[in-house]
Formats: C-alpha cells, structure tokens, sequence
C-alpha cells in the first residue's frame, strides 16, 4: 500500500526541536499535512477537532506520558484504529512490550533517520492493509 503525502499526521512531543526534526524528516520523504501538538491533553483535543491517519508521539512527557496518550486514544471507538507510532530514547525491553500490548503500530528509539521513519511508516501501513 502506498501512503499518500497528504496523509493527515500529528507529531506529538513537548520538546519544540525534535517536533522540528520529525516535521522536516516527514517533509524529506514527501508527507505535507503535518500538525502538531506539544502535550497529550492537546493531543486530544486536535485528534477530536481533526481525523489524522497516523499519530507519532514522544513516550516521556509531562504531565502524560506518550505510553498514557497511546491508552486514551486505544480506549476510545472512533480513535482506536488509527495508526500510532511510539518515538523514544529508551529502547526497554519492558516499555516495548507495554505498548505493544496497549496497541502501539510501532516503535522508533531515538536518534533515527528519514529512511527509517519511511520504514515504519510504510510497515504500518502495509501491516494495516493485510490486517
């Protein structure tokens, strides 16, 4: 399946340079409509307001967490499908594993490159289609 640019995404991070770094990465490998959103509590007003087709979220923020986010937009109907990636710097076996089971699409640890991104994004994708 082939992603398309104007794929509605939603960086959510409460650091303002690494919102920069996923935009202009997103922005390298083509995709154009990408908001953003510096806490989960905005998070979820924006996903309300607007549908996004993927959300790449931080895992540490404050005061909820990314891992927190991932639970609130599983635990509602409208939202549960939509595909979210996890973006950290821990790579914890044990935080892998609970947001895989808290229905995460997939996981990126820090740092990470536009190829990489494209990866993921692509995995998701093809993983959803075949689902």
């Amino acid at each position: 399946m082939i992603v398309e640019p104007s794929l509605p995404i939603l960086i959510v991070d409460d650091y303002k340079t690494m919102v920069r770094i996923i935009r202009n990465l997103l922005g390298q490998i083509g995709f154009t409509n990408v908001d953003e959103a510096s806490s989960g509590a905005e998070a979820l007003e924006k996903i309300h307001d607007k549908p996004y087709g993927l959300i790449i979220s931080d895992w540490n923020m404050e005061p909820m967490t990314g891992f927190q986010l991932l639970q609130r937009v599983r635990e509602d109907k409208d939202l549960a499908e939509v595909p979210f990636i996890m973006v950290t710097a821990e790579s914890k076996t044990d935080n892998v594993i609970a947001a895989r089971k808290a229905g995460v699409s997939h996981y990126i640890v820090k740092p990470f490159n536009a190829t990489t991104l494209k990866a993921k994004i692509d995995s998701v994708f093809t993983t959803a289609a075949v689902a």
